[in-house]
C-alpha cells in the first residue's frame, strides 16, 4: 500500500559535489526518487558556492514520487571555522581560546544566516546573538 503522507528527507551535501551514493542515493532510493534527477538539479543551483561547502538541504518527497527541495546557509559552525581557519573548535571552550572574531565578523555571518529560508523573519539581532553562542561553544572570542 502506497503512503499518503509527504515525507520530508534532511541532507548535508557538500555544494556542488551530490552524487548517487550514500548517504543520497539510499535516502532517495528507499522513497522510490531517482537520485540522478536530484543530484543534477541541487549541482545545478549550487554551481556558484565554493566547493565542497556543506549545504544543507530539506526534500520533500510527495505520495506521487516527486520531490521538491530548499536549500540553506551553511551551518553557523562552519562559517566560523572558515572565517578563522580552524580545522574545529575548542574542547574546553572557557580555557582553550582558538582564535578571536569582531562583531564586524559576527555581522556579516549573522546578515548571511538572515537569507536562510528557515531563518526569515528573525531580527538580525537575535541572530547575531546566536552566532555569538555559537562562536563561544567553539572556544572563540569575540571582541568589539
Amino acid at each position: 500500500m502506497a503512503s499518503t503522507r509527504t515525507t520530508i528527507i534532511k541532507l548535508i551535501v557538500p555544494a556542488g559535489k551530490a552524487t548517487p551514493t550514500p548517504p543520497i542515493g539510499p535516502a532517495l532510493g528507499a522513497r522510490g526518487l531517482k537520485s540522478i534527477d536530484f543530484c543534477k538539479e541541487f549541482n545545478a543551483r549550487t554551481a556558484g558556492w565554493m566547493p565542497n561547502t556543506p549545504v544543507p538541504c530539506k526534500i520533500t518527497v510527495t505520495p506521487q514520487r516527486t520531490f521538491t527541495f530548499t536549500i540553506h546557509t551553511p551551518p553557523t559552525s562552519w562559517l566560523i571555522s572558515k572565517t578563522l581557519d580552524l580545522e574545529k573548535g575548542s574542547s574546553s571552550p572557557l580555557h582553550d581560546i582558538k582564535g578571536q572574531l569582531s562583531l564586524k565578523h559576527i555581522y556579516e555571518i549573522a546578515k548571511l544566516k538572515s537569507t536562510d529560508p528557515s531563518l526569515q523573519g528573525i531580527e538580525l539581532l537575535s541572530l547575531c546573538k546566536s552566532v555569538i553562542g555559537t562562536a563561544k561553544s567553539m572556544g572563540v572570542k569575540v571582541v568589539p
